[in-house]
């Protein structure tokens, strides 16, 4: 049985929980098996090899968030073509978009490889963790055409309303990655290398499992014709999936610049840092899952020409998406230090230094989570519109707050200025979204009553 979705027609908040929830789980088992690998390093090799993750993070995200970023820029097009019914030109931009995805690895892979050591020092790395980030970044970048191909067929069952597939994807990733983890790390003594491997090979099962699935679709079975660019087809996809890569460098590139700063603390002050920015993955998970599914409606609505019930989906999306923020601030009030100490290892002395720092930075987050959530609901909207312009100036606006808030408020505040470049950088986007938002929506609202009265 085919499990695409069509979300055009029923009750937009049925079909946006519905198509949320297996994505939200999806999204917990991949943060898991990171979580896990920080659980394992932290505890299994200690806080040297803990802050090494966590000085390789902005780095490899950036390579990471550059690959989704393109894919989710290819899937509303995708989306926008199913909507319509066009299954032709559906199919003919998943075949150019392989074409270009297969550009994007050449071109990833050599340019992580080579600003790896470079950037490294110019973030003052500390010498005793330098070598570790190094070779983490290494493997993982090393991979990058696994992770750029499953994102990829995750974005086009996604924009098919299929969000069961990348869930039964994740939990065969999450339960390998946990399985290599404690073979690799606990068994054989890899250490950060057998982490990051561990990972790899779990995405690798995952980007598996998606291509066996897309094989089954009868609108995907692609003819050779498919793959023969398409300038127009081309011109389209990059239109959408460049803004949307711009904007997670840019995201990407400050939260370097944070982790610059950062290091300049000392490595305890990095670990504690980087034990509150896994579980911050977490606390994202429902968010990016909204985001998702309001991109998909978004997209499949705009495709057809609905724009009341595009904002009858937006209302939906926002009630569920405040309410979700505000259960987990609860959860994080409540369990955060128990789970924030499952990172650490050290000595007592230490581990209370770590966890105090880790737990502080974790409580001020929570306070501020309804900002984030709100932040990914109207970018993704936008997105769906086909709109990645103005989502991409908001990631230019959080880079510009998390950037000043970096240089700026350590010198006033201290290390607690810190704690809030990501709630300034969250604020900046999302005053942003919000009224580009309401504005594009006006807009489409009032070009339809005009075309009707005609």
């Amino acid at each position: 049985m085919q499990a695409t979705k069509d979300m055009t027609k029923g009750s937009p908040i049925r079909l946006l929980f519905g198509f949320s929830m297996p994505l939200m789980l999806g999204n917990i088992f991949q943060q898991l098996y990171t979580v896990v690998d920080t659980v394992i390093v932290g505890q299994g090799v200690g806080v040297q090899a803990l802050a090494s993750i966590g000085a390789s993070d902005w780095l490899n995200w950036l390579f990471m968030w550059l690959a989704s970023g393109m894919t989710q820029g290819f899937s509303i097009l995708f989306a926008q073509f199913y909507g319509a019914k066009n299954e032709e030109s559906l199919r003919k931009s998943v075949g150019n978009a392989l074409l270009l995805a297969a550009v994007s690895v050449v071109l990833l892979t050599t340019a992580g490889e080579a600003a790896a050591a470079p950037v490294l020092r110019l973030l003052r790395t500390p010498e005793n963790i330098f070598g570790g980030a190094l070779m983490y970044l290494r493997i993982m970048f090393g991979g990058i055409g696994i992770i750029l191909l499953y994102n990829l067929e995750a974005s086009l069952l996604r924009a098919l309303g299929d969000g069961r597939s990348p869930l039964v994807a994740m939990v065969a990733a999450a339960c390998t990655n946990i399985g290599l983890d404690l073979l690799f790390v606990m068994v054989f003594h890899w250490g950060i290398a057998g982490a990051a491997a561990a990972t790899l090979i779990a995405q690798g099962v995952s980007c598996v499992y998606c291509s066996l699935v897309i094989r089954k679709i009868s609108l995907l079975r692609l003819r050779r014709s498919d793959f023969e660019p398409d300038l127009v087809l081309v011109r389209k996809l990059l239109w959408l999936g460049i803004p949307v890569m711009f904007q997670n460098a840019v995201i990407s590139i400050g939260g370097m610049v944070l982790q610059s700063v950062i290091n300049g603390f000392g490595f305890l002050f990095v670990a504690g840092f980087t034990a509150t920015n896994k579980l911050y993955g977490v606390l994202e998970t429902a968010a990016i899952s909204y985001g998702y599914a309001i991109t998909t409606y978004v997209a499949q609505n705009r495709g057809a020409g609905d724009i009341r019930r595009i904002q009858r989906g937006m209302r939906s999306g926002i009630v569920m998406a405040f309410a979700t923020s505000l259960l987990i601030s609860g959860a994080m009030f409540l369990w955060g230090k128990d789970l924030l100490s499952m990172f650490i290892s050290a000595e007592k002395s230490q581990a209370e230094q770590v966890l105090g720092i880790a737990h502080h930075y974790l409580m001020i987050m929570s306070v501020f989570l309804l900002i984030l959530y709100a932040l990914h609901v109207y970018r993704c909207a936008l997105q769906g519109l086909g709109d990645t312009i103005i989502p991409m100036v908001s990631g230019i606006a959080e880079f510009v707050m998390r950037v000043s808030a970096a240089m700026l408020l350590p010198g006033l505040l201290g290390q607690e200025g810190i704690f809030y470049a990501e709630i300034l950088a969250w604020m900046g986007a999302c005053v942003i979204l919000v009224g580009a938002y309401y504005r594009r929506m006006y807009l489409l609202k009032r070009y339809a009553e005009e075309n009707a009265c005609t």
